[in-house]
């Protein structure tokens, strides 16, 4: 098989799908594997290192498209990509197909077959693909909620942990899950006031047990929510349901309960966003504010941290790529059901159920395309 690596193209998306060492493994399974030239220099990794493992330098994109029976890549295709996806041509990636019908459909139109990164499951219901980019957005998300929670930057100005006499800032992170806790983690580190909202009482009690005394949990419903947000200074909207869109938890009507220069960073916002007054930012815009509250919803988080997001990814992803190149992605995905959970769309059929229910368009059993 042909697997095609084109250089990432979204607002500082320094990542980079596939490391040399992915590309020697790769070419020792009997695959050509085929770079966009500078892929991985955003990551730390020159074009001598993937030559020097066995992968082809290309210069032109549209030639990668072209050869490429499989295309890994990190983020979805953006408009300019969606002409360069073919019938019968895999392409494994991130896709977050409920944040966009306009993807979805250009999908379908393509006849290609999206394997999406963040739909692939467990048995135990995690999403192995998904499970290092929401600690790293998780722990980010702290992060820049504490810069932008500085005067200079449109916040209150209050500093995150307090000093001695003046008490430290008030988080709030909503979901219980990996973006919850990296979040609430460093937040406590950092010597916040935390608090982890979640529906799942099991989950909570955990927690409550394993994490550190700044940390507190209280059950998620909109009258809780709405009780805290007066005192809490940092809201992060760490909730996720597999493949569909993410639940709106704060209106724009309970901005108000906030106060003037509070910051919400959205981590949900590649589902859609938690918050109803969630649009996309990037890297080199990424704040706006609405009623007086400054929102960061940057869709790639981690691409701002490249080197150790690719790492984390490829450590994932790499044996889920062999395998689909290795048996053909019909028999890979016949015989690994983590990787079934992953088929989103395949010959202009969409076979998961909440991408179609998403923008209300026919579902397709995955068998019919099996």
């Amino acid at each position: 098989m042909i697997i095609g690596v084109p250089k990432e193209i979204k607002t500082h998306e320094n990542r980079v799908a596939m490391l040399p060492g992915g590309v020697m493994q790769f070419v020792k399974s009997g695959h050509e594997v085929l770079i966009e030239k500078s892929a991985g220099l955003g990551s730390g990794f020159s074009d001598d290192a993937y030559k020097e493992a066995g992968a082809k330098i290309v210069d032109d994109v549209n030639a990668i498209w072209k050869k490429a029976d499989m295309i890994m890549k990190v983020k979805e295709p953006i408009e300019v990509e969606y002409p360069r996806m073919r019938e019968g041509q895999i392409i494994f990636t991130y896709f977050h197909f409920a944040a966009s019908q306009e993807l979805t459909e250009a999908v379908v139109e393509s006849n290609c077959v999206a394997i999406a990164y963040e739909t692939v499951e467990k048995a135990d219901r995690s999403l192995p693909l998904l499970i290092p980019m929401s600690e790293v957005a998780g722990r980010m998300s702290t992060q820049e909620g504490a810069k932008y929670l500085e005067k200079p930057m449109g916040g209150r100005g209050v500093l995150l942990g307090g000093i001695p006499g003046v008490p430290p800032a008030k988080v709030m992170v909503l979901g219980g899950g990996v973006v919850g806790v990296n979040a609430a983690k460093i937040a406590a580190g950092m010597g916040a006031d935390t608090v982890i909202f979640d529906i799942n009482i099991p989950r909570l009690r955990y927690l409550d047990d394993v994490m550190p005394k700044n940390i507190s949990t209280m059950y998620s419903n909109e009258a809780n929510i709405r009780s805290m947000l007066p005192l809490t200074d940092l809201v992060i909207g760490g909730v996720l349901k597999p493949g569909a869109k993410a639940p709106h938890l704060i209106t724009r009507e309970m901005l108000s309960l906030l106060k003037p220069g509070s910051v919400i960073v959205d981590v949900a916002i590649d589902q859609g966003g938690c918050f109803e007054t969630s649009k996309p930012t990037t890297h080199d815009n990424p704040v706006y504010e609405v009623d007086g509250i400054v929102h960061y919803c940057v869709a790639n988080m981690p691409g701002a941290v490249p080197y150790t997001s690719t790492l984390g990814l490829t450590n994932v992803t790499l044996p889920y790529g062999v395998q689909i190149a290795n048996k053909g992605w019909k028999k890979a995905l016949n015989e690994n059901l983590e990787l079934l959970k992953g088929l989103n769309i395949a010959h202009g059929k969409i076979v998961y159920q909440d991408v179609a229910d998403a923008f209300d368009l026919d579902y397709v059993p995955v068998e019919e395309v099996l």
